[in-house]
C-alpha cells in the first residue's frame, strides 16, 4: 500500500474510536481545544505597552485641590469654582473622579445645591442663564 492509503486509513480508525455523542448531549471537546475566553477574562487582553511591559498603567495620584491649597474656600456664592465640580449635564461630579476628599465633596455638594436655589447655578441644561 502507498503512504497516502496508510495515513487514510489511520485518520478514519482513530476518529471511528470515538464513542458517537448521544443525542442532546454537546460532542466532546477535542484535545487541544481551549474554551473560548469569558468577557472579564483577563488573558484576552493584549500586553500593556512601553519598556516595563509588567504592570497595569500608573495614572497620577488625585489629591484634593482644597487640602492642597488651603487659600481656596468653598462658597455657595463663587460659581465659578463650582462650575468646576458640575458636569455639562449639571451633575454634580463624584469624588472618584475629582479626587476630592469626603469633608470637602460634602461641603461642595452643600454649596452647589445652594448655588441652584438661589439661581446662580442652573439645575438643569434646559434652564438659559
Amino acid at each position: 500500500m502507498s503512504e497516502e492509503a496508510v495515513k487514510k486509513e489511520a485518520t478514519t480508525a482513530s476518529s471511528s474510536d470515538r464513542p458517537a455523542p448521544r443525542t442532546g448531549d454537546r460532542p466532546a471537546p477535542r484535545t487541544g481545544d481551549r474554551p473560548a475566553p469569558r468577557s472579564g477574562d483577563r488573558s484576552s487582553r493584549p500586553a500593556p505597552r512601553g519598556a516595563g511591559g509588567g504592570g497595569r498603567f500608573q495614572r497620577r495620584r488625585k489629591f484634593c485641590k482644597f487640602c492642597a491649597d488651603k487659600s481656596l474656600k468653598i462658597d455657595h456664592k463663587d460659581p465659578s469654582l463650582l462650575a468646576q465640580f458640575i458636569t455639562e449635564r449639571h451633575k454634580i461630579v463624584p469624588s472618584r473622579v475629582t479626587g476630592t476628599c469626603a469633608k470637602h465633596q460634602r461641603g461642595l455638594t452643600t454649596a452647589i445645591k445652594r448655588a441652584r436655589i438661589l439661581a446662580l447655578l442652573a439645575f438643569t441644561p434646559l434652564h438659559h442663564d
